[in-house]
């Protein structure tokens, strides 16, 4: 049976999970603030984290923040999480959240399913945004980190 958390205030989101996810092997519980979600995590043990990047009181990148920290100080068993982002620039900010995958809103029923079983599979879900796998972490080494040339006097 796999545990889903869904993070949302958005009735119209937890809708359109519901009919995404729930079926006879799934379980589905809702939080409607980010400063719930370590806690029920720590009771249900999801192995999927869906999270509104709009969750009223913390946010979605704070609140995946909090489960990789309590993950890290192994507090909570390590699972899934997918970000669903406002607009295709927050791939960056999933990223840097640490999450695993980053689904554009407005969600569909097929791209949501696709995704889950993506990052419950150990995959990274990129909605086909480049930006969320394609960019490393600079070095410091190439020419474009260097910042802007000075101009000759």
């Amino acid at each position: 049976m796999t545990r889903v958390l869904l993070a949302t205030d958005a009735d119209w989101i937890s809708d359109e999970v519901t009919a995404a996810l729930a079926d006879a092997n799934t379980e589905l519980y809702r939080v409607r603030k980010g400063s719930e979600v370590v806690a029920a995590c720590q009771e249900l043990a999801p192995h999927l984290a869906v999270i509104d990047m709009q969750i009223g009181n913390m946010g979605g990148m704070a609140t995946c923040l909090a489960i990789r920290h309590e993950e890290e100080m192994d507090r909570l068993d390590p699972m899934a999480i997918l970000l669903l982002a406002d607009r295709a620039q927050d791939a960056f900010l999933a990223r840097r959240a640490e999450a695993d995958g980053v689904l554009v809103k407005p969600v569909d029923a097929f791209r949501l399913r696709r995704a889950a079983s993506t990052v419950l599979d150990g995959n990274a879900y990129t909605d086909g945004l480049d930006w969320f796998t394609d960019h490393e972490e600079s070095d410091g080494d190439t020419a474009d980190d260097a910042g802007p040339v000075a101009a000759d006097a």
